[in-house]
Formats: structure tokens, sequence, C-alpha cells
């Protein structure tokens, strides 16, 4: 079988099985044998391939890891553990935004506490013209999961919907910009994912408690990791599942809601 993550991976950033056999110092038939025929380069080559297209070795050959090594590396791919977003420093979520090159990704229901920072339209709109891509999922606001997960906090009836109403329009000055794509979804969403690059912060959802109360993973992708792809993977998942969002108008009174709200 063809190996399309590798095909893909290798147009994606401009190379074809010539030039990658070039920068490998392989013959051209051995990158098309890993392409075309799914063959597995030895460990060596399989570092080198994934440092040139940037992507991570568990990504690109997902069986050459065994277990035992996968689970190893895990441990490494977790940073820092928080027991509640809300202890995450300021000063690490301004990093990951400022540092982001190249994707930053953000899965959430509502994601208020996003926009505290005054800044951050300015910061998109400024990634996005250099070049990095900025996908925005948020919850749809009428549908049966985001009412599910006001039901469990206990927050009152609409509350989160309101605040996703909020979040839209807080994003409305940058609808239509070139990179910044919206997007709401239909999920049970069990994590928050905001990811920055090689970097990734995960919400994790418990039952009966708000966002910042639950914990939070730091993670940063390594080569030969699986844990920071599966999270990857899942963004991927519901990307694919949602569909475009409207940038609302502002929203009616009776839907304005505290803006330090928590999801």
């Amino acid at each position: 079988m063809p190996n399309d993550r590798l095909r893909d991976a290798l147009l994606r950033n401009g190379l074809t099985p010539e030039t990658a056999a070039v920068r490998l110092k392989v013959s051209t038939k051995t990158v098309d044998r890993w392409v075309r025929n799914g063959r597995t380069p030895y460990p060596r080559h399989r570092y080198e391939l994934a440092a040139l297209v940037r992507e991570s070795e568990q990504f690109l050959w997902p069986e050459a890891v065994s277990p035992e090594r996968a689970a190893e590396v895990a441990k490494s791919e977790v940073i820092t553990v928080y027991p509640h977003r809300h202890e995450i420093p300021r000063e690490l979520w301004l990093r990951l935004f400022d540092e982001a090159t190249e994707r930053l990704d953000i899965l959430v229901y509502a994601g208020m506490f996003l926009t505290d920072d005054v800044s951050l339209l300015k910061k998109l709109r400024k990634k996005a013209r250099s070049g990095t891509r900025v996908r925005i999922l948020l919850g749809d606001p009428d549908s049966q999961e985001v009412a599910q997960r006001t039901a469990e906090e206990q927050i009152g009836s609409g509350a989160i919907a309101a605040k996703i109403r909020n979040v839209l329009a807080f994003f409305r000055p940058v609808a239509g910009e070139p990179g910044i794509e919206f997007r709401l979804h239909k999920t049970t969403l069990y994590n928050s994912i905001f990811r920055f690059d090689d970097e990734m912060v995960v919400n994790m959802h418990v039952h009966g408690r708000m966002a910042p109360q639950s914990p939070a993973m730091h993670l940063r992708q390594l080569s030969e990791g699986s844990l920071f792809e599966v999270y990857a993977d899942s963004f991927e998942e519901i990307w694919k599942a949602s569909k475009a969002a409207t940038i609302l108008q502002s929203p009616e009174p009776d839907q304005e809601v505290d803006q330090r709200g928590t999801h």
C-alpha cells in the first residue's frame, strides 16, 4: 500500500522523490519505494526524512515504533500537568501564541477566556499574513451537545451558547482574513485543544466542573511519540466533520454574558 501521509508531507514541503533522495543521499528508487510501496525506511532514514518534512515518525510510520517504545516516548512528550487550567501561567500562553509560525489550531466550545487578550485579533491577523494557518473550532450554539454541556455544569440554560455567540462577535473583525478559518462543531467535547506548531495544551473536561477548574497538559511533539498525535488527529477529525461558521453580528442584549466566561 502507498504511504499517502509521506506523499502528502513531501508535496507540502515542495519535495519530490528525486529532490528528497538528494537531500537524504539515497537513490530515487529507494524514496519511491517508501512512497509507492509503503516500505518502512531504516531508523536513521526515518529520522532524517521526518525532520525533512517536519512531521513525526509516529505520524508517517505508525507501525514502525514498538508499543513499549511509544509508551516510553509519550512520557517525555508531557512537559507539565496542571491540576487546573487556570493555573497555566499567562506567560506560557503568550509565548505559545507569539512563537507559532506554521499552524495555530484551537478546539473549544466557547474559549471566552481567550478574548481577555485585547491584542489577540491583531496577533491572529499578523500570524495569518506571515503564513501561519489559523483554524478555530467553536461549538455550534444551537447544538444538543452544547446544551448538554451547559446542563452538566449547572450554569444556567443557554449560558454556553450565549458565550459562543459573544466569542463569534469578538472574532468578527478577522472574519474573511486569508489564512484564518472558523468552523462550528457538534461534538461531545472531551478535551479542548490548543495547538501551536509542535506544542499543545490539552484541557481535559470533567463532568460537573467548568473548563478552567479541570486539568490541563502541556505537550511537545517528539518524532517517535504518539501522545501528541492522538490529540492532533482528534482535532483533524472534528475539523473535517464541522461546518463553516457564520461570524455573527453583536448578540442580542439578553444574550450578553460576563466577559470573564470560563470555557
